[in-house]
């Protein structure tokens, strides 16, 4: 049985560190889950934009909760999130 664990990453489209995040969480996947990202384009909202701007790519596991992380992928707080909610729907 496969278990989807959701992130939000607020992105750019012509951003290669975006990319480069998203691609290292997706590796990140354990046997038996699934990582469902939505990706947020900033550009698309003002509110978006004036709330992280210089700050993308940003990750949320729960987008009213804190950041995962910023610029680069924390590997430890990905994976945390992601047994917190394997743990969650267990």
């Amino acid at each position: 049985m496969t278990r989807t664990v959701p992130f939000t990453l607020y992105s750019r489209s012509y951003c290669h560190l975006c990319d480069d995040l998203l691609q290292a969480l997706l590796a990140l996947q354990q046997p038996g889950e699934r990582f469902d990202v939505a990706v947020i384009d900033v550009d698309a909202d003002p509110a978006l934009v004036e709330r992280f701007d210089e700050l993308v790519p940003v990750l949320f596991g729960d987008p009213a909760g804190p950041e995962l992380c910023h610029y680069f992928l924390d590997p430890a707080a990905a994976r945390g999130w992601a047994e917190r909610c394997m743990a969650a729907a267990a």
